[in-house]
């Protein structure tokens, strides 16, 4: 049906700006000056016992006549804890880490259970003996149980940010109508898809149907008005975030 092929192009769509937004970002960020070392103190990738009191190479006699040591290892723990668990939000802001943490923790958990929607419909498709052999089923299971918390963690804390955006008198003067909008947009998108998924009438498409259609464009699917609804708001935010501060995810990278 010409309905169904318009929202495998739109889902499409929303994954390519996704892509080019967000690549076109990272390559901007890297054009732009390096960060001066005092701006960055504590540096990750300096040595462990420098790192611990906030020391640098130039310390030692004589630097530029010594080899310097980068700390890979160092700088990524450092990125690693930052970005998986929101450690700076932890040390200066903890009571906005216990809404901000589980809303992000629901993103990965939704993005990890997205990665496994499609890897399930991917072998369903090319290894469908291994797929019947208990493989889907495992994956089944598991993205069904990611997406669940991912998508109660997402809603549920996305109003609590919202919550505490519109109540908190220190947020307040940096809350502006995009804050709101954006927390809006995922609660209400995420809301959808849960809805749309599981009101969907008894013995209509399954998910991994639904992934496998839109691998191969399937257009003889029928998908209930509701989860349509959820599926285009899904595309649209996905490529609504790289072109807004929530950009911040590649952003972060750059800061180290």
């Amino acid at each position: 049906m010409a309905s169904t092929i318009i929202i495998y192009a739109i889902l499409y769509a929303g994954a390519l700006v996704f892509v080019i937004a967000s690549v076109v970002r990272a390559v901007g960020y890297a054009r732009l000056p390096l960060h001066l070392r005092w701006e960055l103190y504590p540096v990750p990738h300096e040595e462990k016992k420098r790192v611990e009191h906030g020391g640098s190479y130039l310390e030692t006699t004589d630097w530029w006549t010594k080899p310097i040591h980068f700390n890979l290892t160092g700088e990524l723990k450092w990125m690693l804890v930052e970005i998986l668990f929101l450690k700076g939000l932890w040390e200066f802001k903890r009571k906005t880490w216990y809404r901000s943490y589980p809303f992000h923790l629901g993103l990965y958990l939704l993005i990890g259970a997205a990665g496994l929607f499609f890897l399930n419909a991917f072998l369903w498709l090319v290894a469908p003996i291994a797929w019947a052999g208990g493989i889907g089923t495992v994956l089944h299971y598991t993205y069904m149980t990611m997406g669940l918390i991912g998508a109660g963690l997402t809603i549920v804390d996305a109003v609590a940010l919202l919550i505490e955006r519109l109540t908190d008198e220190d947020l307040k003067p940096y809350t502006t109508a995009g804050d709101i909008f954006n927390l809006a947009f995922f609660a209400v998108t995420v809301g959808f898809l849960f809805a749309g998924y599981f009101l969907r009438p008894a013995g209509s498409l399954s998910a991994v149907a639904l992934a496998r259609g839109a691998l191969i464009f399937d257009t003889s699917l029928q998908i209930p008005v509701l989860l349509v609804a959820g599926l285009v708001l899904g595309a649209l935010l996905t490529a609504y975030i790289p072109l807004t501060h929530m950009a911040h995810f590649i952003a972060k990278y750059f800061t180290y």
